[in-house]
């Protein structure tokens, strides 16, 4: 996927952060920091991570300066409200900063904070690739709960599954690269 132009790449990213986010609201508020294991990140620090990184990670080396991450801790954001809040308040942030891009510093190139340099709207992608990556444990973490999430594209798994033509049987014209 390249991304040409700021404004399509917002576009894209307004709509994978509105999936996180609605993922988010059929969380009960007491499970906010809920985690599997001692020691291990709580569902509020995987949301303040996304939330910390994309504004003070990904932002900040995309406009050629170091990253500001300073962890996902509860000094960000503490409870439930606040959390969704911060989240919220970060990618508002962070739509804003790159909003101010100009389309040509897509192509060049910012340096990550393992000192990789690469082109920004690859860094970008780097973004979105890392906020589904996080999103999906959170879907693990809330399955766990024994919380029903909603689906992603408006369909279950199994909906599609019910939806769908059984393999074995002949089908009407010939799907590319069948014989």
């Amino acid at each position: 996927m390249d991304i040409g132009s700021i404004d399509s790449f917002l576009a894209y990213w307004r709509k994978i952060h509105g999936r996180t986010r609605r993922l988010l609201e059929g969380l009960p508020p007491e499970h906010i920091e809920w985690t599997y294991a001692p020691g291990k990140w709580s569902v509020g620090d995987l949301v303040r991570h996304l939330a910390a990184l994309e504004r003070w990670m990904f932002v900040e080396n995309a406009y050629g300066r170091p990253s500001l991450y300073r962890g996902c801790g509860r000094e960000l954001a503490d409870g439930y409200e606040q959390v969704i809040d911060y989240f919220v308040r970060s990618n508002d942030e962070t739509v804003e900063l790159l909003g101010r891009l100009p389309d040509s510093r897509l192509v060049e190139r910012c340096t990550t904070p393992g000192g990789a340099s690469l082109p920004v709207w690859k860094w970008l992608r780097a973004m979105v690739e890392h906020h589904c990556h996080h999103r999906g444990q959170l879907y693990v973490y809330l399955a766990q709960l024994g919380i029903t999430t909603p689906p992603l594209y408006g369909l279950t798994a199994e909906q599609v599954g019910e939806r769908s033509a059984d393999p074995r049987e002949p089908q009407h014209g010939k799907a590319p690269g069948r014989e």
